[in-house]
């Protein structure tokens, strides 16, 4: 016997993942965990009793309830679910997968829709941070189709509209969680930085690296990655996150100068490989970066004052370009704007089935769906 729990499959920008109502999964963490892993396959190289896709940008969740939080219409919960060990991160937030958070809330019945376009307020539970997601539901109705393109996903669909409105220290609760813009760890000059993400930033020419290889070459690389790892302990350390051996954050980015007309270059780790794109929390990190004095990205280049405008992240497949008003000179801590444009597309619905043995399901969970389903038909 199994269990049915209803599910979308959805992709949010580069990622994809399954999408489910909160009140359709365990309320107990740990039960939820186990139907998390039972679901994507894990732990397997190939996930292959399961709906993960045996790499870590598809083998992410989102769950989704109405929000109780001022200013927001929904709650965003984001889990990581490692592929070949039975883990479930929910300490970071992934802002791909958070993409599609706008049009699943609004085709849930958590939002109502509005013509031409619907803004939908977005609590992240991970980093408690609020964000803005403008979605296209012309006649009152999501729809996919459009003219806009992101480098990483083939073909167009219609944009989706982010801004992340409070994204200063997302996890650690600081700018800069070690206190200053640059460290010394291991001898290599590094600034541990946290809006939207912590990540710990490095000159890729540090490590030998040019910062423009692809990612199956820097994947190839198996004593690069033994020293970034401990690397990016240390500086869990000194970030006050304690043992981030079992965690995928803090992320790392090994950056570089453009060669393309971008205003940096980036090669961003998730942390167990580098990302085959660039994540959108990511983007938003290493740009604000960019504009505080005395890290290593500040170094690579030079941002005009706020408003800065658009900067470009040049990655492994492209270009990533959001739209910066940041001021974090003299002391301030001011993000004013950090918005991307990104697409979704909702790919598939229906019931994922777990073993009973792993989840029965219970009264709890058909009396929360029933809720649910009757809110929406309201």
């Amino acid at each position: 016997m199994q269990t049915k729990i209803p599910c979308v499959l959805m992709r949010g920008g580069t990622s994809r993942g399954p999408f489910f109502l909160t009140s359709d999964l365990p309320s107990d963490p740990k039960q939820r965990d186990a139907v998390l892993l039972a679901t994507m396959g894990s732990p397997h190289q190939y996930q292959v009793d399961g709906i993960g896709g045996s790499i870590s940008l598809t083998s992410k969740v989102a769950m989704i309830s109405r929000s109780k939080q001022p200013g927001a219409d929904v709650d965003y919960l984001f889990a990581q679910v490692s592929v070949n060990e039975a883990l479930v991160d929910t300490k970071p937030n992934c802002g791909n997968m958070l993409v599609a958070v706008g049009p699943f809330a609004i085709e849930a019945g958590l939002v109502p829709a509005k013509h031409p376009e619907t803004a939908v307020r977005i609590y992240n539970v991970n980093t408690q941070a609020l964000v803005e997601a403008v979605v296209q539901t012309p006649n009152g109705r999501v729809t996919y189709a459009g003219d806009a393109g992101i480098d990483g996903v083939p073909g167009t669909a219609a944009p989706v509209k982010i801004n992340f409105e409070s994204a200063i220290g997302a996890v650690t609760g600081k700018l800069l969680p070690t206190g200053k813009p640059l460290d010394v760890i291991d001898g290599i000059e590094v600034s541990c930085v946290d809006v939207a993400m912590p990540v710990v930033l490095m000159r890729a020419e540090d490590l030998g690296k040019t910062g423009h290889e692809t990612a199956a070459e820097l994947d190839a690389d198996k004593a690069l990655f033994e020293r970034m790892e401990a690397i990016r302990r240390k500086a869990g350390v000194l970030m006050g996150m304690g043992d981030v051996s079992k965690l995928v954050v803090p992320k790392l980015g090994l950056l570089s100068k453009p060669r393309k007309g971008g205003t940096i270059t980036s090669r961003f780790f998730v942390p167990d490989a580098c990302h085959k794109a660039h994540p959108v929390t990511g983007t938003v990190c290493i740009a604000s970066a960019c504009a505080i004095p005395g890290t290593v990205a500040f170094q690579l280049v030079k941002l005009p004052p706020p408003p800065q405008g658009i900067v470009k992240i040049e990655h492994p497949s492209g270009v990533i370009a959001i739209d910066l008003d940041a001021d974090f000179t003299n002391g301030k801590q001011v993000m004013r704007r950090a918005a991307l444009i990104r697409t979704a597309r909702r790919i598939f619905e229906g019931n994922v089935l777990v073993p009973q043995e792993v989840w029965a399901g219970n009264e709890e969970r058909d009396a929360g769906r029933e809720a649910e389903r009757e809110a929406a038909a309201a």
